[in-house]
């Protein structure tokens, strides 16, 4: 979110330097800095015992190719937190355990996007109203299926199946 105003006392925000920050934005009148932060959200691949992903299928981001399970951290929420919330609501999944892969930075909304891959053990399907369809796949299937434009469902994907290829 960008700010203009102080969001203590509602004045203009000017710039002003803060060591290494280079200028910045404050409130002279509440001698505060303010930082323009993105918005934070996790891409999860959900892997199986059988080390088969889980696609989501979410028209409103494609009708043709499948996604990985992702969503906005909540205040108060670490990330892994955020993984298995948003995978419990998303697929009805239990997330045992979660790995940070690494972040995108998506340019199109202002997000930084944290990639983790989260183990489950396969359960029943329940899925959110966000959802449009389930569908564990391998992954020779699943590179094939996922969604790769304007989107780095794809790019996590490969790296998750570079390192399950590695062995770690």
């Amino acid at each position: 979110m960008e700010l203009n105003y102080c969001t203590r006392c509602g004045s203009p925000l000017t710039y002003r330097v803060i060591g290494d920050e280079g200028e910045q934005k404050y409130c002279s009148r509440c001698d505060t800095f303010f930082f323009d932060n993105p918005a934070v959200c996790v891409l999860t691949a959900i892997i199986n015992e059988k080390e088969e992903i889980l696609l989501l299928k979410q028209n409103y981001i494609s009708e043709k190719n499948y996604t990985l399970c992702s969503g906005y951290a909540k205040k108060d929420e670490t990330l892994e937190q955020t993984v298995a919330r948003e995978v419990l609501e998303e697929t009805g999944q239990h997330v045992l355990s979660c790995r940070y892969i690494r972040s995108f930075w998506y340019k199109p909304k202002g997000l930084i996007m944290a990639g983790f891959a989260a183990y489950v053990n396969e359960s029943a399907f329940n899925h959110s109203s966000e959802v449009d369809g389930l569908m564990w796949a391998d992954y020779g299937k699943a590179l094939k299926l996922i969604e790769r434009e304007n989107n780095y469902s794809g790019e996590l994907l490969d790296m998750c199946s570079d390192k399950l290829k590695a062995g770690e």
